[in-house]
């Protein structure tokens, strides 16, 4: 394969030089010829140097040449690099097919169907890997977590095997999370979730949102300052309560005690725009560039509290939407993220 590759290069490199080499020699001839044209059928006499006029025509021909050129020998190139750009975003079904008579570009048109495909395999292997070994792992957690609640209940139990009942529910409950957030990763990036548009009001899911991490921003004497635009919305109501409740949950998680979360919901400029501000420490410059990658969690002080999927599901879920989402530090203290959505009613 290296080797091919290597021929597959050196033929390319021939190729374009040679190109490069009859459009230069080509542009002189020609722009000898247009000077010789000019003084036989016009008369024209040339005070300045003959040499001169032959590079000004010379470059004129050449930028003509040039345009053919680009046009017929490099359009292939430009196709090669469209596809792998949407390779790099996540598209292995892309293929490339190519007309031209170049054996190299040919091959290398061939060789690049052949790494999609592959691509394409280990990406479809491994989600199916990801779904089903975690529904494998949902049950036994379920299991696990129902007779620890019953245990929770029990008079005999000791002060001691309470406290190892409560830790037992509490990471059976994470685990749970997790694998909850692992299998609509999946299905988001791979678009297998069956999307229910609907109409819906979206303030009153933001409250809602709020009212269900009541138990996180009481213990922690949390302030809300909230101005929601009575809103009315179209889309997957399932998907989007997903993102309030990250969001408004990481503003209570990394606020200070008795700090301040503010939401603002509006409709401006043809798009929704939600924003969430908190009074926490912010994010570090070199946490920003990977706060949507999963299993990231930059805040080594609140691990037990998360796994690392929140931002990231949150970032695909909008991005299936057609929306986005952007973070910035605020002057003082604390952070701000500004969700996008088409306006659709």
């Amino acid at each position: 394969m290296k080797r091919r590759q290597r021929i597959v290069q050196h033929n390319l490199w021939f190729y374009f030089t040679m190109a490069i080499f009859g459009e230069f020699c080509l542009s002189i001839l020609l722009g000898v010829g247009l000077i010789l044209v000019l003084n036989r059928l016009f008369g024209v006499t040339l005070s300045i140097p003959s040499v001169i006029w032959v590079l000004v025509a010379s470059s004129a021909v050449a930028g003509i040449i040039a345009l053919l050129l680009n046009h017929r020998i490099l359009r292939p190139i430009r196709s090669l690099g469209s596809a792998m750009n949407r390779v790099a975003g996540g598209d292995f079904k892309v293929r490339l097919e190519c007309a031209s008579r170049s054996a190299a570009i040919r091959q290398i048109y061939q060789d690049f169907n052949v790494m999609v495909a592959e691509l394409e395999k280990t990406e479809v292997l491994q989600s199916d890997f990801v779904s089903n070994v975690s529904h494998e792992f949902k049950t036994p957690i379920n299991a696990i977590e129902g007779y620890a609640m019953l245990l929770q209940g029990t008079p005999q139990a000791t002060p001691e095997q309470r406290e190892y009942i409560d830790r037992i529910l509490l990471n059976t409950r994470r685990l749970s999370s997790l694998i909850g957030d692992i299998l609509l990763l999946s299905k988001v990036e791979n678009q297998t979730i069956a999307s229910e548009a609907t109409a819906f009001r979206l303030d009153e899911q933001v409250r809602q949102a709020i009212l269900l991490l009541e138990p996180q921003w009481s213990e922690k004497e949390i302030e809300f300052d909230v101005e929601l635009e009575e809103l009315s919305y179209r889309g997957d109501p399932r998907l989007l309560l997903h993102v309030w409740n990250n969001l408004i949950g990481n503003a209570v998680k990394f606020n200070r005690t008795g700090g301040m979360v503010r939401l603002r919901l509006a409709r401006t400029d043809g798009v929704v725009r939600f924003t969430v501000e908190d009074e926490g420490p912010g994010i570090p410059p070199e946490a920003r560039k990977h706060i949507f990658d999963k299993f990231y969690q930059g805040d080594s002080s609140h691990r037990q509290e998360g796994n690392g999927l929140g931002l990231a599901l949150v970032k695909r879920i909008l991005n299936a939407c057609g929306g986005e989402i952007f973070m910035e530090n605020l002057p003082e203290r604390g952070c701000r993220f500004t969700v996008t959505l088409p306006d659709a009613q």
